[in-house]
């Protein structure tokens, strides 16, 4: 059975840090493009990306908002991947998800993408 499955949300003060985590089974995360996307907000059915990883050579990306606070990573032995959040603002609250792409490459919109994950509240908040 294939699975993605999150954790590691909550709530969090500002400038506090969380780490979420996504773990694959029943398939194997390592060639896939990965991303963190979130929810838009009033827009249920919209996730904008947040970060990504190329499946190619494993470089990363982010948007401008969470550079230098933000960073997406995986470890294949665990076969999982990860987004460690720090210096965490309010306007970084919502839900995250995890995603996962057959392609060769990096992709920000969330048609490309073929696994995800169920979806984490992060609430950053004093």
């Amino acid at each position: 059975q294939v699975e993605f499955v999150e954790s590691g949300g909550g709530l969090v003060q500002p400038g506090g840090s969380l780490r979420l985590s996504c773990a694959a089974s029943g398939w194997t995360l390592d060639t896939y493009a990965l991303g963190w996307f979130r929810q838009a907000p009033g827009l249920p059915d919209e996730r904008v990306w947040v970060s990504v990883m190329s499946s190619l050579d494993g470089s990363t990306y982010y948007q401008d908002s969470v550079k230098g606070r933000f960073t997406i990573s995986k470890d294949t032995a665990k076969n999982t991947m990860y987004l460690q959040m720090s210096s965490l603002k309010p306007e970084d609250t919502g839900v995250y998800y995890c995603a996962a792409s057959f392609g060769d490459g990096r992709y920000y919109s969330q048609r490309e993408y073929d696994f995800w994950g169920q979806g984490i509240q992060v609430t950053v908040s004093s």
